[in-house]
C-alpha cells in the first residue's frame, strides 16, 4: 500500500538515535523468526500493540508507535510476516496476507506472541489496546473475535468482513472503527455489517466515517493521504486510550 516508503527494519539504526528507548526486537513464535519494535516511556506506562499492513513492518508503523510513547504508551509493534520479510510488490503483499487470511489460527497465534514478547519486554500486557492499519486493522478485529481478553481494539481504515462460521460473542473489549467513506476496497457496506454484528453481539462499540477519505487515509506522503481524517482519527484514538487505559 505504501510504495513510497522504501526502508525496513533491517535500517533502523537512524531512527533508533531518535528514540532512546526504541529498540528493534528478534523474538520467535512456533520456532519461527520474527522482528518486531519496542519503545516504552516506562515500566508502568499500558501498552498499545500496533499491527501493520501488508507492507509489513515499515517505517510508517515506527513513526506511529513513537507518536504514541511520546503521550506516555508503551508500544510494540508486532511483525506478522517474518523477520526480514517486507513485501513491495503487489503480488508478494498479497500472497503474504492471503497466507494468513487463510489460516486465522496462525494469524491469532502471531499477535498473542507479539504480545507475550512485549510482557517479556517489561510491558503492562494487562492493560491493553491493540490497534492496526488496513490488513492490521483486520487482524485486530480476528483478533476482537477470539476473546483476547484485552481493553479494547481499533482499527484504521481495515478488513471488516467477517470470515464464515465467525463471530463477536466472545469479544471481550470495546471496539473503535475509523474509516473512510470514499473507501472503495472496504465498502460502506461491509461497514454496515459490521455495525449490525457489533450491536447482536451486545459488544460496546463506536464507528465513525470521514466523508472524501479514501483507503490508506492516514498513510503519510501516500496519494490517498487526507490530513483532516487523519487528525480526526488521530485525535478519536487518543480519547479511546485515555477512557481505557488507566
Amino acid at each position: 500500500m505504501r510504495n513510497w516508503i522504501t526502508a525496513t527494519l533491517l535500517s533502523l539504526t537512524p531512527l533508533l538515535a531518535l528514540g532512546a528507548t526504541g529498540q528493534a526486537v528478534t523474538y520467535t513464535v512456533n520456532g519461527q523468526p520474527y522482528e518486531g519494535y519496542y519503545v516504552s516511556p516506562n515500566a508502568q506506562a499500558p501498552l498499545v500493540l500496533l499491527i501493520h499492513d501488508w507492507d509489513g513492518l515499515t517505517d510508517y508503523e515506527i513513526k506511529r508507535a513513537d507518536m504514541l510513547a511520546e503521550k506516555g504508551y508503551a508500544v510494540f509493534a508486532a511483525d506478522l510476516f517474518g523477520k526480514g520479510v517486507r513485501p513491495t510488490e503487489m503480488t508478494d503483499k498479497r500472497q503474504h496476507t492471503g497466507e494468513l487470511y487463510k489460516d486465522r489460527e496462525k494469524m491469532r497465534a502471531l499477535m498473542m506472541g507479539a504480545l507475550d514478547t512485549a510482557r517479556a519486554k517489561g510491558a503492562n500486557t494487562g492493560n491493553t489496546v491493540v490497534m492496526g492499519y488496513c490488513f492490521g486493522g483486520a487482524a485486530v478485529l480476528e483478533l476482537a473475535r477470539s476473546g483476547a481478553d484485552l481493553k479494547g481494539f481499533a482499527t484504521f481504515h481495515g478488513g471488516l468482513e467477517t470470515p464464515a462460521g465467525q463471530d463477536y460473542t466472545q469479544t471481550k473489549g470495546e471496539i473503535l472503527v475509523m474509516h473512510g467513506t470514499a473507501d472503495t476496497a472496504v465498502t460502506m457496506d461491509q461497514f454496515a455489517a459490521l455495525a449490525k454484528a457489533l450491536e447482536a453481539a451486545g459488544v460496546k462499540h463506536e464507528m465513525v466515517t470521514y466523508g472524501g477519505a479514501p483507503h490508506a487515509f492516514t498513510i503519510f506522503g501516500d496519494e490517498r493521504y487526507r490530513e483532516d481524517a487523519d487528525r480526526k482519527s488521530w485525535a478519536l484514538f487518543n480519547e479511546f486510550l485515555t477512557r481505557l487505559l488507566k
